[in-house]
C-alpha cells in the first residue's frame, strides 16, 4: 500500500474499509504508469506539431495548452476574427449595448469549458507571476488596481486567446510587446 494511506492502516479503521482502500491503492501504481505513458506520446506529439510549439511560446499558455488549442482547433480560420474565436472559447464579455453605449456583461461561458479553464488557469498564473516580480504589463497593472483577480484573469485570458488565434493564423512565433 502506498505511503498516502498509511493513516488507513490504523487499527481504528473498519477492516472492510482497510480493504477497500487497499484494493484502490494497489490500482495506483499502474495508473501513474498509463498517465507517464500518456503524457510521454503527448509531449512527443508536442514536440512535432508546429501550431503546438507557436502556441506553446504565448505566456501563460505552454505545452499543455498549446496542446489542447492545436487538437481542438484544427482549422483557425474557420473564423472571421479572434472575437469570433474569443467567443467561441466562451470569454468574451456579452454585449448589452444600446443607444451608441456599449456595455459589456458576465463572460458568456458557451464554449469550450476546457479551453476556457486552461487559458483562466494560464492567465491566473502570468498575473500571480508578474505580481511576485512586478513586471505586469501596464494595461495589467491598470485592470488589476480597477478589478479583482479573478475579472483581470478573464481579461487577460480573453487576450490570450486572440493572441493565439492570430498566431494559428499567422504561423509566426509570439513576440513580446515593446514597451512604449
Amino acid at each position: 500500500m502506498p505511503s498516502c494511506c498509511a493513516a488507513w492502516r490504523d487499527e481504528g479503521v473498519p477492516a472492510l474499509a482497510r480493504e477497500m482502500i487497499g484494493a484502490l491503492a494497489g490500482q495506483l501504481p499502474p495508473l501513474e504508469a498509463r498517465l507517464k505513458a500518456i503524457e510521454a506520446r503527448l509531449m512527443a506529439w508536442h514536440r512535432h506539431d508546429q501550431a503546438s510549439r507557436l502556441l506553446a511560446t504565448i505566456p501563460g499558455i505552454g505545452p499543455i495548452g498549446g496542446i489542447s488549442l492545436a487538437l481542438k482547433v484544427p482549422d483557425p480560420k474557420v473564423f472571421r476574427s479572434s472575437r469570433h474565436f474569443a467567443a467561441w472559447v466562451g470569454i468574451t464579455p456579452r454585449e448589452n449595448s444600446t443607444a451608441g453605449r456599449q456595455r459589456l456583461g458576465k463572460i458568456s461561458r458557451a464554449g469550450d469549458e476546457g479551453l476556457r479553464q486552461l487559458l483562466v488557469l494560464g492567465a491566473t498564473a502570468v498575473i500571480q507571476q508578474a505580481i511576485k516580480k512586478g513586471s505586469a504589463a501596464p494595461w495589467l497593472r491598470g485592470l488589476l488596481a480597477r478589478k479583482s483577480k479573478k475579472v483581470a484573469a478573464v481579461a487577460l485570458a480573453d487576450k490570450m486567446a486572440r493572441i493565439a488565434w492570430a498566431i494559428m493564423i499567422s504561423g509566426e512565433l509570439y513576440r513580446r510587446p515593446q514597451a512604449a
